[in-house]
Protein backbone atom coordinates (compact mmCIF):
# COMPACT_ATOMS: atom_id res chain seq x y z
CA UNK A 1 0.00 0.00 0.00
CA UNK A 2 1.26 3.82 -0.28
CA UNK A 3 2.42 5.25 2.38
CA UNK A 4 0.36 8.31 1.82
CA UNK A 5 -3.90 7.35 2.94
CA UNK A 6 -6.58 8.05 4.21
CA UNK A 7 -7.45 8.01 7.77
CA UNK A 8 -9.41 5.37 7.13
CA UNK A 9 -7.05 2.90 5.71
CA UNK A 10 -4.34 4.12 8.16
CA UNK A 11 -5.67 2.86 11.26
CA UNK A 12 -7.14 -0.36 9.53
CA UNK A 13 -3.23 -1.62 10.26
CA UNK A 14 -3.84 -1.19 14.09
CA UNK A 15 -4.71 -4.89 15.41
CA UNK A 16 -7.25 -5.17 18.33
CA UNK A 17 -5.85 -5.82 22.27
CA UNK A 18 -2.92 -2.71 21.03
CA UNK A 19 -0.89 -0.33 23.37
CA UNK A 20 -1.30 3.24 21.24
CA UNK A 21 0.96 6.13 21.70
CA UNK A 22 -0.73 9.44 21.39
CA UNK A 23 1.71 12.29 19.93
CA UNK A 24 1.80 14.99 23.65
CA UNK A 25 -0.28 18.50 24.18
CA UNK A 26 -0.65 20.26 21.41
CA UNK A 27 0.53 17.50 18.49
CA UNK A 28 -2.02 15.18 19.81
CA UNK A 29 -3.41 13.51 16.55
CA UNK A 30 -7.14 13.70 16.81
CA UNK A 31 -8.06 12.81 12.67
CA UNK A 32 -6.51 9.34 13.67
CA UNK A 33 -7.87 9.16 16.76
CA UNK A 34 -11.19 9.75 15.25
CA UNK A 35 -10.59 7.57 12.97
CA UNK A 36 -9.56 4.80 15.14
CA UNK A 37 -12.27 5.55 17.38
CA UNK A 38 -14.84 5.03 14.19
CA UNK A 39 -13.04 1.72 12.95
CA UNK A 40 -13.19 0.87 17.06
CA UNK A 41 -10.73 -2.42 16.91
CA UNK A 42 -11.68 -4.26 20.50
CA UNK A 43 -9.46 -3.81 23.53
CA UNK A 44 -7.17 -0.58 22.33
CA UNK A 45 -5.42 1.09 25.39
CA UNK A 46 -4.12 4.50 24.63
CA UNK A 47 -0.98 5.79 26.34
CA UNK A 48 0.23 9.35 26.46
CA UNK A 49 2.30 11.86 28.09
CA UNK A 50 0.43 15.29 27.70
CA UNK A 51 -3.28 14.99 26.71
CA UNK A 52 -5.31 17.61 25.95
CA UNK A 53 -8.04 15.76 26.13
CA UNK A 54 -9.10 12.05 25.83
CA UNK A 55 -11.05 9.65 23.19
CA UNK A 56 -14.79 10.47 22.68
CA UNK A 57 -15.37 7.73 24.88
CA UNK A 58 -17.37 5.95 21.20
CA UNK A 59 -15.01 3.28 21.60
CA UNK A 60 -14.73 3.07 25.05
CA UNK A 61 -11.11 2.10 25.62
CA UNK A 62 -8.95 2.85 28.21
CA UNK A 63 -5.99 5.38 28.58
CA UNK A 64 -3.10 5.24 30.70
CA UNK A 65 -1.28 8.63 31.08
CA UNK A 66 2.10 10.31 33.06
CA UNK A 67 -0.50 13.82 33.14
CA UNK A 68 -3.79 14.19 34.33
CA UNK A 69 -5.21 16.80 32.62
CA UNK A 70 -8.26 18.90 32.98
CA UNK A 71 -9.86 17.24 30.00
CA UNK A 72 -9.41 13.93 32.09
CA UNK A 73 -12.05 14.15 35.28
CA UNK A 74 -14.79 12.59 34.19
CA UNK A 75 -12.87 9.69 32.43
CA UNK A 76 -11.24 9.15 35.67
CA UNK A 77 -14.16 9.46 37.85
CA UNK A 78 -15.63 6.78 35.31
CA UNK A 79 -12.12 4.63 35.95
CA UNK A 80 -11.08 4.45 32.24
CA UNK A 81 -7.62 6.78 32.79
CA UNK A 82 -4.68 4.56 35.00
CA UNK A 83 -2.52 7.14 36.18
CA UNK A 84 1.21 6.51 36.15
CA UNK A 85 3.07 8.80 38.90
CA UNK A 86 6.86 8.51 37.54
CA UNK A 87 9.96 10.52 36.53
CA UNK A 88 9.15 10.62 32.38
CA UNK A 89 13.24 10.92 32.44
CA UNK A 90 12.93 6.74 33.32
CA UNK A 91 10.41 6.11 31.10
CA UNK A 92 12.39 5.59 27.94
CA UNK A 93 14.67 2.80 29.78
CA UNK A 94 11.28 0.94 30.48
CA UNK A 95 10.85 0.88 26.72
CA UNK A 96 14.05 0.03 25.58
CA UNK A 97 13.89 -3.20 28.09
CA UNK A 98 10.62 -3.72 27.10
CA UNK A 99 9.18 -3.24 30.76
CA UNK A 100 6.98 -0.74 29.06
CA UNK A 101 5.55 -2.03 25.87
CA UNK A 102 3.72 -0.22 22.68
CA UNK A 103 2.52 -1.15 19.48
CA UNK A 104 1.38 1.41 18.06
CA UNK A 105 2.45 5.27 17.80
CA UNK A 106 0.38 8.35 16.53
CA UNK A 107 2.15 11.23 15.98
CA UNK A 108 1.60 14.64 14.18
CA UNK A 109 4.77 15.57 12.19
CA UNK A 110 5.64 18.32 9.80
CA UNK A 111 5.47 17.31 5.82
CA UNK A 112 8.69 15.80 4.88
CA UNK A 113 11.78 18.40 3.72
CA UNK A 114 13.90 17.59 0.15
CA UNK A 115 15.83 15.00 1.88
CA UNK A 116 12.41 12.95 3.20
CA UNK A 117 12.59 13.84 7.11
CA UNK A 118 9.90 14.81 8.85
CA UNK A 119 9.58 17.12 11.76
CA UNK A 120 8.30 16.40 15.00
CA UNK A 121 7.89 19.78 15.56
CA UNK A 122 6.41 20.70 19.59
CA UNK A 123 6.71 17.41 20.51
CA UNK A 124 9.53 15.67 20.96
CA UNK A 125 9.05 14.45 24.69
CA UNK A 126 9.12 10.66 24.43
CA UNK A 127 8.83 10.25 21.07
CA UNK A 128 12.51 8.98 19.60
CA UNK A 129 12.13 6.35 22.63
CA UNK A 130 8.66 5.07 21.64
CA UNK A 131 9.87 5.23 17.93
CA UNK A 132 13.48 3.11 18.97
CA UNK A 133 11.27 0.29 20.16
CA UNK A 134 10.31 -0.66 16.48
CA UNK A 135 6.82 0.14 17.11
CA UNK A 136 4.29 0.07 14.13
CA UNK A 137 4.19 4.03 13.41
CA UNK A 138 1.38 6.27 11.80
CA UNK A 139 1.81 10.16 11.04
CA UNK A 140 -0.83 12.93 10.86
CA UNK A 141 1.22 15.20 8.53
CA UNK A 142 0.20 18.55 8.59
CA UNK A 143 1.95 21.98 6.93
CA UNK A 144 0.83 23.64 10.21
CA UNK A 145 3.34 21.62 12.14
CA UNK A 146 6.64 23.87 12.68
CA UNK A 147 9.48 22.57 11.61
CA UNK A 148 11.67 22.60 14.65
CA UNK A 149 15.65 22.08 15.28
CA UNK A 150 17.23 19.65 17.42
CA UNK A 151 16.35 16.09 17.50
CA UNK A 152 13.42 16.41 16.14
CA UNK A 153 13.59 14.73 12.53
CA UNK A 154 12.43 11.46 11.53
CA UNK A 155 13.07 9.92 8.31
CA UNK A 156 9.48 9.58 6.73
CA UNK A 157 9.98 6.04 5.44
CA UNK A 158 9.67 5.49 9.37
CA UNK A 159 6.09 5.72 8.81
CA UNK A 160 4.32 2.91 7.85
CA UNK A 161 1.74 4.92 6.62
CA UNK A 162 0.72 8.71 6.51
CA UNK A 163 -2.55 10.86 6.23
CA UNK A 164 -2.53 14.23 5.24
CA UNK A 165 -4.58 17.33 7.00
CA UNK A 166 -4.42 20.83 6.95
CA UNK A 167 -5.58 21.20 10.01
CA UNK A 168 -4.06 23.76 12.30
CA UNK A 169 -2.17 23.11 15.60
CA UNK A 170 -4.25 23.21 18.74
CA UNK A 171 -3.84 26.06 20.76
CA UNK A 172 -3.36 26.51 24.16
CA UNK A 173 -4.19 29.27 26.52
CA UNK A 174 -4.08 29.46 30.32
CA UNK A 175 -7.17 30.18 32.27
CA UNK A 176 -7.51 33.63 33.79
CA UNK A 177 -5.22 33.30 37.33
CA UNK A 178 -7.07 35.82 39.32
CA UNK A 179 -5.11 37.84 41.57
CA UNK A 180 -2.88 35.44 43.46
CA UNK A 181 -0.86 34.50 40.23
CA UNK A 182 0.98 38.04 40.20
CA UNK A 183 1.72 37.77 44.12
CA UNK A 184 3.20 34.69 43.72
CA UNK A 185 4.88 35.09 40.41
CA UNK A 186 6.52 38.33 42.27
CA UNK A 187 7.94 36.37 45.11
CA UNK A 188 9.56 34.21 42.62
CA UNK A 189 10.93 36.75 39.99
CA UNK A 190 12.80 38.27 43.05
CA UNK A 191 14.72 35.30 43.31
CA UNK A 192 15.79 34.72 39.82
CA UNK A 193 19.04 36.80 38.86
CA UNK A 194 21.08 38.03 36.03
CA UNK A 195 22.23 34.78 33.79
CA UNK A 196 19.96 32.12 35.46
CA UNK A 197 18.80 29.22 33.41
CA UNK A 198 15.02 28.31 33.54
CA UNK A 199 12.85 25.69 33.87
CA UNK A 200 9.09 26.52 34.69
CA UNK A 201 6.60 24.30 34.24
CA UNK A 202 3.49 23.86 32.68
CA UNK A 203 1.60 25.24 35.64
CA UNK A 204 -0.36 28.90 36.26
CA UNK A 205 2.15 30.20 38.47
CA UNK A 206 5.52 29.34 36.91
CA UNK A 207 3.81 30.31 33.39
CA UNK A 208 3.30 34.55 35.52
CA UNK A 209 6.56 34.11 36.42
CA UNK A 210 7.82 34.84 33.01
CA UNK A 211 6.01 38.23 32.75
CA UNK A 212 8.14 39.83 35.41
CA UNK A 213 11.09 38.82 34.29
CA UNK A 214 12.02 41.14 31.36
CA UNK A 215 14.51 43.39 33.35
CA UNK A 216 16.50 40.55 33.34
CA UNK A 217 19.57 39.89 31.39
CA UNK A 218 20.99 36.67 29.94
CA UNK A 219 18.45 34.22 30.83
CA UNK A 220 18.91 30.53 29.80
CA UNK A 221 15.91 28.26 29.28
CA UNK A 222 16.41 24.45 29.70
CA UNK A 223 12.89 22.92 30.30
CA UNK A 224 10.16 20.25 29.70
CA UNK A 225 7.63 22.81 28.60
CA UNK A 226 7.91 25.90 26.29
CA UNK A 227 4.46 27.99 26.78
CA UNK A 228 4.60 31.87 25.14
CA UNK A 229 5.91 33.44 27.55
CA UNK A 230 9.31 32.43 26.14
CA UNK A 231 8.79 34.84 23.09
CA UNK A 232 8.17 38.15 25.11
CA UNK A 233 11.37 37.12 27.08
CA UNK A 234 13.42 36.94 23.76
CA UNK A 235 11.70 40.07 22.23
CA UNK A 236 12.49 41.60 25.62
CA UNK A 237 15.88 40.88 25.34
CA UNK A 238 15.89 39.18 28.85
CA UNK A 239 16.12 35.35 27.22
CA UNK A 240 19.48 34.94 25.28
CA UNK A 241 21.17 31.86 26.72
CA UNK A 242 24.59 33.67 26.86
CA UNK A 243 25.64 32.47 30.11
CA UNK A 244 24.68 28.92 30.03
CA UNK A 245 26.87 26.22 30.64
CA UNK A 246 25.74 23.48 27.89
CA UNK A 247 23.49 24.40 24.67
CA UNK A 248 24.45 28.18 25.07
CA UNK A 249 22.54 30.64 23.03
CA UNK A 250 20.21 27.95 22.57
CA UNK A 251 16.47 27.02 23.85
CA UNK A 252 16.06 23.84 24.96
CA UNK A 253 12.57 22.32 25.61
CA UNK A 254 10.95 18.73 24.82
CA UNK A 255 7.39 19.98 23.99
CA UNK A 256 5.49 23.73 22.89
CA UNK A 257 2.05 24.05 24.67
CA UNK A 258 0.55 27.29 23.55
CA UNK A 259 -0.68 29.75 20.78
CA UNK A 260 0.29 30.16 17.49
CA UNK A 261 2.96 33.24 18.33
CA UNK A 262 4.56 30.51 19.72
CA UNK A 263 4.39 28.23 17.47
CA UNK A 264 5.64 31.14 14.43
CA UNK A 265 8.70 31.77 16.78
CA UNK A 266 9.56 28.15 16.73
CA UNK A 267 9.26 27.39 13.48
CA UNK A 268 12.93 26.53 11.56
CA UNK A 269 14.91 28.98 14.70
CA UNK A 270 18.25 27.58 15.10
CA UNK A 271 17.79 29.14 18.56
CA UNK A 272 15.33 26.52 19.55
CA UNK A 273 16.85 23.04 20.47
CA UNK A 274 14.05 20.43 20.86
CA UNK A 275 15.17 17.19 22.80
CA UNK A 276 14.10 14.17 24.42
CA UNK A 277 12.32 14.10 27.53
CA UNK A 278 15.34 11.60 29.15
CA UNK A 279 17.70 14.72 28.18
CA UNK A 280 16.33 17.91 29.53
CA UNK A 281 15.09 15.86 32.66
CA UNK A 282 18.57 14.28 33.46
CA UNK A 283 18.85 15.68 36.68
CA UNK A 284 22.88 15.90 36.60
CA UNK A 285 22.69 17.26 32.87
CA UNK A 286 20.05 19.62 34.60
CA UNK A 287 22.89 20.30 37.67
CA UNK A 288 25.72 21.39 34.72
CA UNK A 289 23.95 24.55 34.12
CA UNK A 290 25.02 27.77 35.63
CA UNK A 291 22.05 28.80 38.35
CA UNK A 292 19.69 26.47 37.35
CA UNK A 293 16.30 27.82 39.08
CA UNK A 294 13.67 24.86 38.25
CA UNK A 295 10.05 26.59 39.59
CA UNK A 296 7.38 23.63 39.57
CA UNK A 297 3.82 24.00 41.06
CA UNK A 298 2.31 22.02 44.09
CA UNK A 299 -1.88 21.94 45.72
CA UNK A 300 -0.80 20.92 49.12
CA UNK A 301 2.67 20.96 51.54
CA UNK A 302 2.43 19.69 55.54
CA UNK A 303 4.31 21.44 57.95
CA UNK A 304 7.41 19.69 57.28
CA UNK A 305 7.97 20.12 53.55
CA UNK A 306 6.14 16.90 52.17
CA UNK A 307 4.04 18.29 48.67
CA UNK A 308 1.01 16.71 46.76
CA UNK A 309 1.99 17.87 42.93
CA UNK A 310 -0.69 15.07 41.61
CA UNK A 311 -4.06 15.14 43.69
CA UNK A 312 -6.63 18.16 43.88
CA UNK A 313 -9.02 17.99 46.37
CA UNK A 314 -8.68 13.98 46.57
CA UNK A 315 -9.05 13.58 43.34
CA UNK A 316 -6.61 12.53 40.64
CA UNK A 317 -4.79 15.88 38.61
CA UNK A 318 -1.36 16.71 37.27
CA UNK A 319 1.61 14.17 37.96
CA UNK A 320 5.24 13.86 39.35
CA UNK A 321 5.86 13.72 35.49
CA UNK A 322 9.60 15.74 35.65
CA UNK A 323 9.36 17.86 39.11
CA UNK A 324 11.43 15.77 41.19
CA UNK A 325 13.83 15.41 38.32
CA UNK A 326 14.32 19.27 37.81
CA UNK A 327 13.94 20.24 41.98
CA UNK A 328 16.86 17.88 42.40
CA UNK A 329 18.86 18.56 39.32
CA UNK A 330 18.50 22.72 40.52
CA UNK A 331 19.41 22.23 43.75
CA UNK A 332 22.90 20.69 42.91
CA UNK A 333 23.99 23.41 39.88
CA UNK A 334 26.03 26.00 41.00
CA UNK A 335 23.83 28.92 42.59
CA UNK A 336 20.87 27.16 41.56
CA UNK A 337 17.54 27.37 43.39
CA UNK A 338 14.82 24.78 43.61
CA UNK A 339 11.25 26.46 44.03
CA UNK A 340 7.78 24.99 44.74
CA UNK A 341 4.72 27.60 44.10
CA UNK A 342 1.44 26.87 45.82
CA UNK A 343 -1.64 28.88 46.48
CA UNK A 344 -2.11 29.39 50.55
CA UNK A 345 -5.85 27.79 49.92
CA UNK A 346 -6.92 25.27 47.88
CA UNK A 347 -10.33 25.37 45.44
CA UNK A 348 -12.24 23.98 48.62
CA UNK A 349 -11.36 27.63 50.93
CA UNK A 350 -8.91 25.26 53.06
CA UNK A 351 -5.67 26.23 53.87
CA UNK A 352 -3.00 24.13 51.53
CA UNK A 353 -0.49 24.40 53.74
CA UNK A 354 -1.59 21.37 56.61
CA UNK A 355 -0.51 19.86 59.83
CA UNK A 356 -0.47 16.71 58.03
CA UNK A 357 -1.16 15.77 54.40
CA UNK A 358 -4.77 14.22 53.96
CA UNK A 359 -5.29 10.56 53.49
CA UNK A 360 -5.74 11.02 49.87
CA UNK A 361 -2.75 12.76 49.09
CA UNK A 362 0.19 11.56 48.38
CA UNK A 363 3.83 12.63 48.43
CA UNK A 364 4.90 13.92 45.59
CA UNK A 365 8.24 15.50 46.66
CA UNK A 366 9.86 14.38 49.69
CA UNK A 367 10.40 16.92 52.04
CA UNK A 368 14.13 16.22 51.85
CA UNK A 369 13.83 17.19 48.09
CA UNK A 370 12.04 20.91 48.68
CA UNK A 371 13.92 24.33 48.73
CA UNK A 372 12.01 26.48 48.45
CA UNK A 373 8.02 27.18 48.98
CA UNK A 374 6.34 30.33 47.75
CA UNK A 375 2.26 31.84 48.20
CA UNK A 376 0.79 34.73 47.24
CA UNK A 377 2.16 35.18 51.11
CA UNK A 378 5.59 35.23 51.07
CA UNK A 379 9.06 32.55 50.90
CA UNK A 380 9.82 29.84 52.92
CA UNK A 381 13.35 28.51 52.62
CA UNK A 382 12.94 25.09 54.37
CA UNK A 383 16.72 22.90 52.60
CA UNK A 384 18.87 22.57 55.95
CA UNK A 385 15.96 23.53 57.98
CA UNK A 386 14.81 21.33 60.99
CA UNK A 387 11.24 20.46 61.49
CA UNK A 388 10.58 23.00 63.91
CA UNK A 389 12.09 25.88 61.40
CA UNK A 390 10.44 24.69 58.37
CA UNK A 391 6.98 24.81 60.54
CA UNK A 392 7.55 28.17 61.55
CA UNK A 393 8.71 29.27 57.95
CA UNK A 394 5.46 27.27 56.16
CA UNK A 395 3.03 29.05 58.59
CA UNK A 396 4.56 32.18 58.19
CA UNK A 397 3.51 32.02 54.91
CA UNK A 398 0.43 30.92 54.84
CA UNK A 399 -3.09 32.90 54.67
CA UNK A 400 -3.42 34.84 57.66
CA UNK A 401 -6.22 34.06 58.59
CA UNK A 402 -5.23 30.08 58.83
CA UNK A 403 -1.89 30.95 60.79
CA UNK A 404 -3.05 31.08 64.33
CA UNK A 405 -4.80 27.53 64.14
CA UNK A 406 -1.98 25.76 62.20
CA UNK A 407 0.44 27.48 64.62
CA UNK A 408 -1.97 25.65 67.83
CA UNK A 409 -1.37 22.32 65.79
CA UNK A 410 2.63 22.68 65.13
CA UNK A 411 2.40 22.94 68.99
CA UNK A 412 -0.18 19.98 69.31
CA UNK A 413 1.94 17.74 66.94
CA UNK A 414 5.17 19.36 69.03
CA UNK A 415 6.81 20.48 65.42
CA UNK A 416 6.54 24.32 67.56
CA UNK A 417 7.33 24.74 71.52
CA UNK A 418 4.53 25.81 73.54
CA UNK A 419 5.48 29.74 73.73
CA UNK A 420 5.91 29.99 69.96
CA UNK A 421 3.75 32.79 68.19
CA UNK A 422 4.02 34.81 65.22
CA UNK A 423 3.91 38.93 64.91
CA UNK A 424 3.06 39.81 61.45
CA UNK A 425 -0.02 38.62 60.10
CA UNK A 426 0.77 40.09 56.64
CA UNK A 427 2.70 39.12 53.83
CA UNK A 428 6.70 39.32 53.30
CA UNK A 429 7.10 42.96 52.02
CA UNK A 430 9.18 41.66 49.71
CA UNK A 431 8.78 45.41 47.81
CA UNK A 432 10.96 46.66 50.49
CA UNK A 433 14.06 44.76 49.96
CA UNK A 434 16.85 46.75 48.98
CA UNK A 435 20.35 45.71 47.31
CA UNK A 436 23.41 48.17 48.05
CA UNK A 437 26.74 48.63 47.74
CA UNK A 438 29.26 49.43 50.13
CA UNK A 439 31.99 51.46 49.70
CA UNK A 440 34.39 49.06 49.05
CA UNK A 441 32.20 47.56 45.99
CA UNK A 442 30.72 44.34 47.96
CA UNK A 443 26.91 43.99 47.53
CA UNK A 444 24.36 43.93 50.25
CA UNK A 445 20.56 42.75 50.44
CA UNK A 446 18.68 44.76 52.94
CA UNK A 447 15.60 43.00 53.70
CA UNK A 448 12.45 42.42 56.53
CA UNK A 449 12.84 40.05 58.86
CA UNK A 450 10.92 36.77 58.93
CA UNK A 451 10.16 34.57 62.33
CA UNK A 452 12.84 32.34 61.22
CA UNK A 453 15.78 34.55 61.22
CA UNK A 454 16.16 34.32 64.77
CA UNK A 455 19.08 31.64 64.49
CA UNK A 456 21.04 33.77 62.16
CA UNK A 457 20.61 36.95 63.87
CA UNK A 458 22.56 34.99 67.50
CA UNK A 459 25.26 34.23 64.97
CA UNK A 460 25.61 38.14 64.26
CA UNK A 461 25.66 38.95 67.94
CA UNK A 462 28.50 36.40 68.24
CA UNK A 463 30.76 37.63 65.71
CA UNK A 464 30.35 41.25 67.51
CA UNK A 465 32.75 42.41 69.64
CA UNK A 466 32.36 42.71 73.60
CA UNK A 467 32.44 47.03 72.99
CA UNK A 468 29.82 46.47 70.33
CA UNK A 469 27.43 44.36 72.05
CA UNK A 470 27.53 46.60 75.32
CA UNK A 471 27.13 50.17 73.21
CA UNK A 472 23.57 48.35 71.40
CA UNK A 473 22.55 46.32 74.57
CA UNK A 474 23.62 48.58 77.49
CA UNK A 475 24.96 45.67 79.40
CA UNK A 476 27.40 43.28 79.33
CA UNK A 477 25.74 40.58 78.01
CA UNK A 478 27.82 36.99 76.59
CA UNK A 479 24.84 35.62 74.77
CA UNK A 480 21.62 36.60 73.12
CA UNK A 481 18.99 33.74 73.76
CA UNK A 482 16.60 32.42 70.96
CA UNK A 483 13.54 34.25 72.53
CA UNK A 484 15.51 37.58 72.60
CA UNK A 485 16.79 36.89 68.90
CA UNK A 486 12.74 36.32 68.14
CA UNK A 487 11.70 39.90 69.50
CA UNK A 488 14.11 41.18 67.49
CA UNK A 489 12.94 39.47 64.33
CA UNK A 490 9.74 38.27 64.75
CA UNK A 491 7.97 41.69 64.23
CA UNK A 492 4.55 42.64 62.76
CA UNK A 493 6.46 45.21 60.33
CA UNK A 494 3.74 47.99 61.22
CA UNK A 495 4.86 49.72 64.87
CA UNK A 496 7.88 46.80 65.00
CA UNK A 497 9.70 47.44 62.03
CA UNK A 498 13.11 45.20 61.47
CA UNK A 499 15.38 44.73 58.81
CA UNK A 500 18.63 42.58 57.99
CA UNK A 501 21.30 42.92 56.02
CA UNK A 502 22.41 40.09 54.56
CA UNK A 503 25.39 38.11 52.06
CA UNK A 504 25.54 35.62 49.71
CA UNK A 505 22.55 33.23 48.34
CA UNK A 506 19.28 33.30 49.22
CA UNK A 507 19.55 29.77 51.16
CA UNK A 508 22.88 30.35 52.15
CA UNK A 509 22.58 33.80 54.05
CA UNK A 510 24.94 35.43 56.34
CA UNK A 511 23.62 38.31 58.52
CA UNK A 512 26.01 41.11 58.21
CA UNK A 513 24.12 43.74 60.24
CA UNK A 514 20.45 44.71 62.00
CA UNK A 515 17.99 47.53 61.71
CA UNK A 516 14.88 47.75 63.75
CA UNK A 517 12.90 50.57 65.29
CA UNK A 518 9.79 50.26 67.75
CA UNK A 519 6.66 52.84 67.83
CA UNK A 520 5.86 54.14 70.69
CA UNK A 521 2.08 54.88 70.80
CA UNK A 522 2.26 57.50 73.12
CA UNK A 523 4.20 59.98 71.04
CA UNK A 524 4.18 58.25 67.81
CA UNK A 525 8.54 58.24 67.77
CA UNK A 526 10.68 55.14 67.05
CA UNK A 527 13.46 54.11 69.16
CA UNK A 528 15.71 52.98 66.70
CA UNK A 529 18.92 50.31 67.21
CA UNK A 530 21.46 48.53 65.12
CA UNK A 531 23.97 45.96 64.83
CA UNK A 532 26.86 46.13 62.36
CA UNK A 533 29.31 42.83 61.85
CA UNK A 534 32.77 44.42 62.38
CA UNK A 535 34.25 43.23 58.91
CA UNK A 536 31.51 45.70 57.55
CA UNK A 537 32.09 48.81 59.95
CA UNK A 538 33.24 51.90 58.20
CA UNK A 539 31.85 51.13 54.79
CA UNK A 540 28.35 52.76 55.01
CA UNK A 541 25.89 49.77 56.36
CA UNK A 542 24.94 51.52 59.01
CA UNK A 543 23.95 54.61 56.73
CA UNK A 544 22.37 52.77 54.38
CA UNK A 545 20.25 50.86 56.75
CA UNK A 546 19.55 53.50 58.59
CA UNK A 547 18.21 55.66 55.20
CA UNK A 548 15.57 52.34 54.52
CA UNK A 549 14.25 52.59 57.96
CA UNK A 550 13.84 56.56 57.52
CA UNK A 551 11.95 55.78 53.90
CA UNK A 552 9.46 53.02 56.08
CA UNK A 553 9.14 55.40 58.89
CA UNK A 554 8.07 57.77 56.66
CA UNK A 555 5.30 55.97 54.42
CA UNK A 556 4.14 54.58 57.74
CA UNK A 557 3.26 57.75 59.56
CA UNK A 558 5.92 58.01 61.82
CA UNK A 559 7.07 61.29 63.25
CA UNK A 560 10.55 60.57 63.88
CA UNK A 561 13.10 58.38 65.06
CA UNK A 562 14.87 58.34 68.97
CA UNK A 563 18.08 57.03 69.59
CA UNK A 564 19.77 56.10 73.16
CA UNK A 565 23.49 55.88 72.79
CA UNK A 566 26.16 55.30 75.35
CA UNK A 567 28.50 58.88 75.61
CA UNK A 568 31.13 57.11 74.22
CA UNK A 569 29.64 55.64 71.11
CA UNK A 570 30.55 58.41 68.41
CA UNK A 571 29.87 56.22 65.32
CA UNK A 572 26.20 55.77 66.43
CA UNK A 573 25.66 59.89 68.00
CA UNK A 574 27.03 60.74 63.96
CA UNK A 575 24.65 58.11 62.22
CA UNK A 576 21.57 59.14 64.37
CA UNK A 577 22.50 63.23 63.63
CA UNK A 578 22.69 62.51 60.07
CA UNK A 579 19.04 61.41 60.13
CA UNK A 580 16.77 63.90 57.63
CA UNK A 581 15.03 66.64 59.77
CA UNK A 582 15.42 68.79 62.88
CA UNK A 583 17.19 66.99 65.38
CA UNK A 584 17.74 67.40 69.20
CA UNK A 585 20.16 66.39 71.57
CA UNK A 586 19.73 65.44 75.18
CA UNK A 587 23.41 64.58 76.79
CA UNK A 588 23.41 63.69 80.75
CA UNK A 589 26.38 61.60 81.87
CA UNK A 590 24.93 58.48 81.28
CA UNK A 591 23.13 58.56 78.35
CA UNK A 592 22.82 60.83 75.10
CA UNK A 593 19.38 61.02 73.64
CA UNK A 594 19.10 62.39 70.11
CA UNK A 595 15.36 62.91 68.97
CA UNK A 596 15.47 63.44 65.06
CA UNK A 597 11.65 65.01 63.77
CA UNK A 598 11.04 64.21 60.26
CA UNK A 599 10.71 66.86 57.72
Amino acid sequence: MSRMVDARRAVEMIRPGSRVWLGAGCATPMRLMAALEERAPADIEYLSYLATSVTSGRAGYRHRTFLVTSGMEAAVAAGRVDYVPMSLAEVPVLLATGRLKVDVALLQVSPPDARGFVSLGIAVDLAPAILATGCLAIAEVTPAMPRTHGDSFVPADRFAAMIETTDPIAEYIHPPTGERAPRIARYIAAMIDDGATLHLGPGRWPAETMKYLGDRRHLGMHSDVLTDGIVDLVESGALTGARKSRDRYRIVGSTAFGTQRLYDFLHDNPGIAMAPIDRTADPELIAAQHAMVSVGQAFAIDLTGQACVDQLDGKLYGGVSNLAAFMRGAARSPHGKAILCLASRGRDGASAIRPRLRPDEAVGIARSDVHFVVTEWGIAHLFGRSIRERALALIEIAHPDDREALLREAIAIGHLGAGQRLASQRDYPVEEERRITLADGRTVLLRPTRAGDAPALQALFHRLREEDRYTRFFRRMKSLSLPEAEALCNVNHATEVAFLAVTGERDAELVVGSACYFVDSSTNLAEVAYMIAPEMQGQGLGRAAQAVLVDFAKRHGVRGFVADILPGNQAMRRLAMAIPGKVTVDAEPDLVRVTALFD
